[in-house]
């Protein structure tokens, strides 16, 4: 299991960042079924496939932050049999998996305010907090029109599109990314999840940057939704994933080169708020 979910979070199959970090955490859990004759043996077992599963996606604060949590209480706390560390490492996983999600729902919750109804959206790539804040909003009565865009090249966007067509109360339109300065002059607000905020900087896919600057240049605000854990301070240094070149095209390129950033960069004065589960932020 731990080397079939690092793979699925290499290959991307899970797209939401608080989904990979609870992924990651309970495959780790599947190192309590297995026989060790000492509690080094278990501990460094933890640490190896702990760092195979951080290995997997770099970029990934909350799932760097997930793991490191579960290695080191059950390192750090020194136990004194292979069955106490085992017992340690399921609470500890079930501890970070209930507050990943809880965040996530806490942000939506918090998020409901702000998204007033009647209000015209765009939202780009795909966020389960920016799903559940408008589930709860439509649960509230409000409605909405939400522009989608398609997130290429993987086109993750309509992944989105897809969820927002069956709720009722949401009327979704899926747009190219390269039209979302058409269609912002429309808009009352702009509603993205993140991957993480370090210091100063949103990282989140790519395409993120141009819409935050096209959406500032129309006075049109934008809103970031995501869980606390994922806004990081010292001690974690970004790394953007550059996937294959295949998914921008199929042929090969001959002559040239093709890049294929993941993420990209918005600095957070592009952004009006950041809502969390911890409430509301304003930059």
């Amino acid at each position: 299991m731990i080397d079939e979910t690092a793979e699925e979070i290499r290959e991307m199959q899970t797209h939401s960042s608080s989904v990979v970090a609870v992924r990651a955490a309970q495959a780790l859990e599947e190192l309590t079924d297995r026989e060790f004759a000492t509690v080094e043996e278990y501990t460094r077992a933890l640490e190896r496939n702990g760092s195979v599963l951080r290995r997997a996606n770099p970029s990934h604060a909350s799932l760097q932050n997930a793991i490191r949590e579960i290695v080191g209480n059950v390192t750090d706390a020194d136990p004194d049999s292979v069955e106490a560390a085992k017992r340690l490492t399921t609470e500890t996983i079930e501890e970070v998996v209930a507050r990943i999600e809880s965040g996530k729902r806490l942000a939506a919750e918090n998020a409901v305010d702000v998204l007033e109804d009647g209000a015209t959206l765009l939202t780009h790539d795909y966020s389960s907090t920016v799903l559940e804040a408008l589930e709860q909003a439509v649960e509230a009565g409000k409605t909405f029109d939400v522009y989608v865009t398609e997130a290429r090249p993987r086109y993750i966007g309509r992944k989105t599109a897809r969820a927002l067509a069956d709720l009722e109360g949401v009327e979704a339109t899926l747009i190219t990314d390269s039209a979302h300065g058409l269609y912002l002059e429309e808009c009352d607000r702009v509603v993205v999840g993140m991957d993480c905020i370090v210091d100063d900087t949103l990282y989140n896919r790519v395409g993120t940057f141009p819409i935050a600057s096209t959406a500032d240049r129309l006075d049109v605000p934008v809103t970031v939704l995501g869980s606390a854990s994922k806004l990081v301070g010292e001690g974690f240094v970004f790394e953007n994933e550059f996937r294959s070149a295949s998914e921008v095209m199929a042929e090969p390129a001959e002559g040239f080169d093709v890049e294929n950033p993941v993420y990209d960069a918005t600095p957070v004065e592009l952004l009006e708020s950041v809502i969390t589960d911890e409430g509301r932020q304003t930059f």
